[in-house]
């Protein structure tokens, strides 16, 4: 018989070797997961366009202000996933957040977001009214997550001060912004290996976006455009008549883009008050916006809530709505 010690020691030995290789295989195997998730999950990074004002010097939390900067930014942010873990989904902690956010950079900005973005698809949001920038980069994150996009992720964010009663000059910020986009789109098509900008624009940041399309078309024609990939305007807040002359002068463009509507977007409905009752494209009938070439998602009856304006980010369904557009221009 062997000796007592001799049985302890091999027994001990294949217990390590035994976990060892469990612990590899498990590295392995979550490597190979991290290796199959698509864009954020894999890699938590969030490109960032702005013309928000920084905070601090070096930048600090919250990161940028709802005032104004002199140009357009460029900057990173570090993600953290959220916590999908049974004690995380009770206590509603399930959320994207921002761990960091790397220093600015004011000189050639858009060129340097171009490459950051270079050989890749990019998914670009853009916000509306009365968005912080914390804010609108968790819905960035979780648009990007919901749609499992596999490029970049970005996000271009223009200085709403963040409040309910700054509604017209959140729309004079968004405005004011568009040159700024128009150099960031016009750097991205102009960079010769690369892939095609998505944009998905929400409620006032979708006129930001038209009105910059129509700019960028003017000054870069089809070359331009040929490198914006799908147009998926959600909940529209723009007066119809402008939303029409506006499809109209896009031209054949206008095929890229796909409105998710709601009738019953009681956002839109006071908007379209203030406005002296002119109807919101994002609130028109399906059959009016289809007219002007566009394809149309009418998810009023999605809306289940008492706003209804987001139905892009808390709905499975519309969410979807955003996938196929993307995949339709990504052939």
């Amino acid at each position: 018989m062997f000796p007592s010690t001799f049985l302890v020691r091999s027994a001990a030995a294949l217990f390590l070797t035994l976990s060892l290789a469990g612990c590899l295989a498990t590295e392995e195997n979550a490597a190979s997961l991290r290796r199959g998730r698509p864009g954020v999950e894999r890699d938590p990074t969030l490109l960032i366009a702005t013309t928000r004002l920084p905070v601090g010097d070096p930048i600090q939390k919250p990161w940028f202000s709802g005032q104004r900067a002199q140009g357009l930014i460029y900057t990173k942010a570090q993600l953290s996933r959220p916590d999908r873990s049974l004690t995380a989904r009770v206590t509603l902690s399930t959320d994207w957040t921002i761990a960091s956010v790397e220093p600015v950079q004011r000189d050639n900005a858009a060129q340097a977001f171009a490459q950051a973005a270079l050989g890749q698809d990019t998914l670009l949001y853009i916000h509306g009214f009365r968005e912080s920038f914390e804010s609108a980069a968790v819905n960035t994150a979780q648009l990007s997550d919901g749609i499992r996009f596999s490029g970049a992720t970005a996000l271009f964010t223009w200085p709403s001060a963040g409040s309910t009663f700054s509604y017209v000059s959140d729309r004079e910020s968004a405005m004011w912004s568009r040159d700024a986009l128009e150099d960031l789109l016009t750097a991205v098509a102009q960079t010769p290996s690369g892939g095609k900008i998505h944009i998905v624009a929400h409620s006032m940041g979708t006129l930001l976006t038209l009105e910059t399309l129509r700019m960028l078309r003017g000054s870069g024609g089809e070359a331009a455009m040929s490198r914006i990939g799908a147009v998926v305007l959600a909940a529209p807040d723009v007066d119809f008549d402008l939303f029409s002359r506006t499809i109209e002068r896009l031209g054949p463009d206008a095929k890229k883009i796909t409105v998710i509507s709601a009738t019953n977007d009681r956002a839109l409905a006071v908007s379209s008050r203030l406005a002296g009752g002119v109807v919101r494209a994002g609130a028109a009938e399906r059959d009016r916006l289809e007219e002007l070439g566009v394809r149309v998602a009418d998810a009023s009856e999605f809306a289940g809530g008492l706003i209804n304006h987001d139905l892009f980010l808390s709905n499975k369904e519309v969410q979807q709505v955003v996938k196929r557009a993307i995949e339709r221009e990504r052939g």
